[in-house]
């Protein structure tokens, strides 16, 4: 058989080769010879190529790509000399990368169930959040004299999409299952109490509504948020964008309520709620203040295998496209500078590792005390995992009074 492959192959290069047919025979074969030993040795495999594109859900190249980025619109990166210049360009990059914004219309709010809760009124509000989504809403009003300060609640992710608001404001005039379950959550999460309640009973108006995907707003869980966030691409728009220009869109309702003082609004969130926060505190003038519980950290930091950044599905309520081309993290939340601004981690916090918090804190302490500031950005770390315990609630509730029962 190899002497009949040799002769088919013989035969054919030579064919080829008549050129040379006045040379020996054995000049042709050593010719033909070496075009074989050239041949074995293409097909000789080569480990020093690349064979994996993607590793652990990461791309190979992951690393090499990371340290590529040097986030050329940070504070940190020395560009600018004018603070408010950075801000201002800083913010329109952030908001270029939201895509597009949903057309607003008037909030035409109707109040549609009312519940007395001794020093407080609990309201279910139905009010148009964008030109595209009239939505309801929970709504907590101290009784006495206004205008009140307010808070802006912002809910957490938690891969639990039955409940949004009500993660936050205990519901009423609801099925039990549904008050069932936002106790559960409150008693794994929150210490056992609803953070929006506890803030009306010391005289803060709060208001929650669902982001898209949640609660009343739900449809689509877990298993559908990557097909969501896919389609909204397809749109012209992003998971993400859609949470903040919405987010923002609740602050201008909550600022447009008499009873509440526009000048004296913080937002307040845990987890998704976090980054929801800071991230509202950097984008709107109509937030005075921002507490964020349990996200933080820098991007390369937290783009490690195993990391949920990493898995797709709950990633994408984050992420912005193109943002780490210009802005780390702590870049945006930077923007907040000079708002007084609250940040707690934990450190037995799985998701956000101690390390890349900590980075992301030194990043964001470096601009305030940039600006002469640095008694208004408070950074804790706290000995707890991935939760906003009722000592840390109390901490927050201390913190808010300072800021926002005086105008400063």
């Amino acid at each position: 058989m190899e002497v009949n492959i040799l002769s088919i192959v013989l035969s054919g290069k030579l064919k080829k080769r008549k050129k040379f047919a006045g040379l020996p025979f054995l000049i042709l074969f050593l010719i033909l010879m070496s075009d074989i030993a050239g041949f074995a040795q293409i097909q000789t495999p080569d480990t020093s190529y690349q064979r994996a594109g993607v590793k652990a859900k990461l791309p190979v190249f992951a690393e090499h790509q990371a340290k590529r980025l040097s986030y050329p619109f940070s504070w940190l990166s020395g560009k600018w000399v004018n603070f408010n210049e950075w801000r201002s360009e800083a913010r329109k990059i952030v908001f270029r990368c939201l895509l597009s914004k949903p057309p607003v219309a008037p909030f035409n709010p109707a109040v549609i169930a009312e519940e007395d809760r001794g020093t407080y009124i609990a309201r279910k509000v139905v009010f148009n959040l964008t030109a595209d989504s009239r939505v309801l809403s929970y709504l907590l009003v101290p009784k006495g004299k206004g205008p009140f300060p307010a808070v802006l609640l912002l809910h957490d992710h938690g891969a639990r999409f039955d409940i949004g608001k009500e993660k936050v404001i205990e519901p009423f005039g609801c099925y039990s299952a549904l008050r069932d379950t936002a106790r559960m959550w409150v008693n794994q999460l929150y210490g056992g109490r609803f953070i929006g309640d506890e803030l009306a009973r010391r005289g803060y108006v709060c208001f929650a509504t669902d982001a898209l995907n949640w609660g009343d707003r739900g449809g689509g869980g877990y298993e559908d948020q990557q097909a969501l966030a896919s389609n909204l691409f397809n749109l012209g728009m992003s998971y993400a964008g859609i949470v903040a220009w919405e987010d923002m869109q609740s602050a201008e309702f909550l600022a447009s309520l008499p009873f509440v003082d526009s000048d004296r609004i913080s937002a307040v969130g845990f987890s998704f709620g976090a980054f929801r926060a800071w991230q509202i505190s950097a984008l709107s003038d109509r937030i005075a203040c921002g507490v964020a519980v349990c996200w933080m950290g820098t991007n390369h930091g937290l783009l490690q295998s195993g990391n949920n950044r990493t898995r797709g599905q709950s990633a994408f309520s984050t992420t912005h496209p193109d943002l780490s081309n210009y802005l780390d993290f702590p870049d945006v939340a930077s923007i907040a500078c000079p708002k007084p601004m609250l940040f707690m981690n934990g450190t037995k916090d799985k998701l956000f590792p101690v390390e890349t918090v900590l980075e992301a804190y030194d990043k964001m302490c470096f601009v305030w005390q940039s600006q002469g500031m640095t008694d208004r950005l408070q950074t804790e770390l706290w000995d707890v995992g991935h939760v906003f315990t009722v000592d840390m609630q109390e901490r927050v509730l201390k913190w808010l009074d300072k800021y926002l029962m005086i105008s400063y």
